[in-house]
């Protein structure tokens, strides 16, 4: 996460809980503080930050899954691109170049689709593009090779499937919509709550509101780790494995190709 997106995320809440503290004031020097604080208010905020905290143990789990995704996504596609390259070293008459560029571009179209610039259906069908190939190659290898070859194509199948869920699915969303309510009616009560002296008012009203506000939106950051796409998102998993995985494909696709030239036209 870019140190922008830490200062745009701190800026939203920071934004939100400025609303909160000028409510507070205008409400006070008009005398509308009628709620007084006792033990069941207090309990009511323990709870909904069990709540959250329950919340977030979900939303990490998912989170640090799919820290190791786009790693799985680079080790399949060169794994692939390593054992079609095999296959040329051993035959020399083989033709791999039409596989090593389609999966070069393969690979520039992962990174696209995961800023949503590609659909997961078009992405599947070029994947699917790679079984032909991997046909053809069966007169120049073995067959327990080209069986490798297919395991490694489910397995990249496999994680995309894996990491569009992830991105489309949002955990629990009733449980959202319950920690928001609960939100809101303690910042109003927050608001209107009497407390002696004012300024210690204050300090706890920020201090709370700004617990529960930050909270509830990282938890809500963190439910998608996939959010390239979206401006506000901050906490999103890095893509420098799967990155550096499409730098060397593009070297080997140049070596392989009949000229680099070709393979930058075939890719562009």
């Amino acid at each position: 996460m870019t140190i922008n997106n830490r200062h745009r995320l701190l800026l939203r809440v920071g934004v939100t809980v400025g609303l909160v503290i000028g409510t507070k004031l205008f409400v006070h020097f008009l005398g509308w503080e009628i709620i007084s604080i006792n033990p069941l208010f207090s309990g009511i905020i323990a709870a909904n930050v069990f709540l959250m905290g329950f919340l977030l143990s979900g939303v990490l789990s998912d989170f640090k899954e799919s820290e190791r995704l786009p790693g799985e996504l680079a080790a399949s596609i060169e794994n692939l691109a390593q054992e079609v390259r095999g296959i040329k070293m051993a035959r020399d008459e083989a033709a791999i170049e039409p596989c090593i560029v389609l999966l070069l571009k393969l690979s520039h179209e992962i990174l696209r689709w995961f800023h949503k610039k590609h659909r997961t259906a078009e992405l599947l069908e070029h994947l699917n593009d790679l079984t032909p190939h991997f046909a053809a190659m069966e007169k120049w290898t073995q067959a327990t090779l080209v069986a490798r070859l297919k395991q490694e194509q489910g397995n990249l199948r496999r994680t995309l499937i894996r990491i569009h869920t992830i991105r489309e699915t949002s955990f629990i969303s009733s449980g959202y919509l319950l920690a928001d309510f609960v939100t809101i009616l303690l910042s109003i009560g927050l608001i209107l709550a009497k407390i002696e002296p004012f300024y210690e008012s204050l300090f706890f009203v920020s201090v709370i509101s700004f617990l529960m506000i930050f909270l509830l939106m990282l938890i809500r950051d963190l439910d998608n780790p996939f959010g390239y796409y979206d401006r506000y998102s901050g906490e999103d998993v890095s893509l420098k494995p799967l990155e550096d995985a499409v730098g060397r494909l593009g070297k080997i696709a140049s070596v392989e190709a009949s000229t680099p030239k070709e393979c930058a036209d075939q890719c562009a």
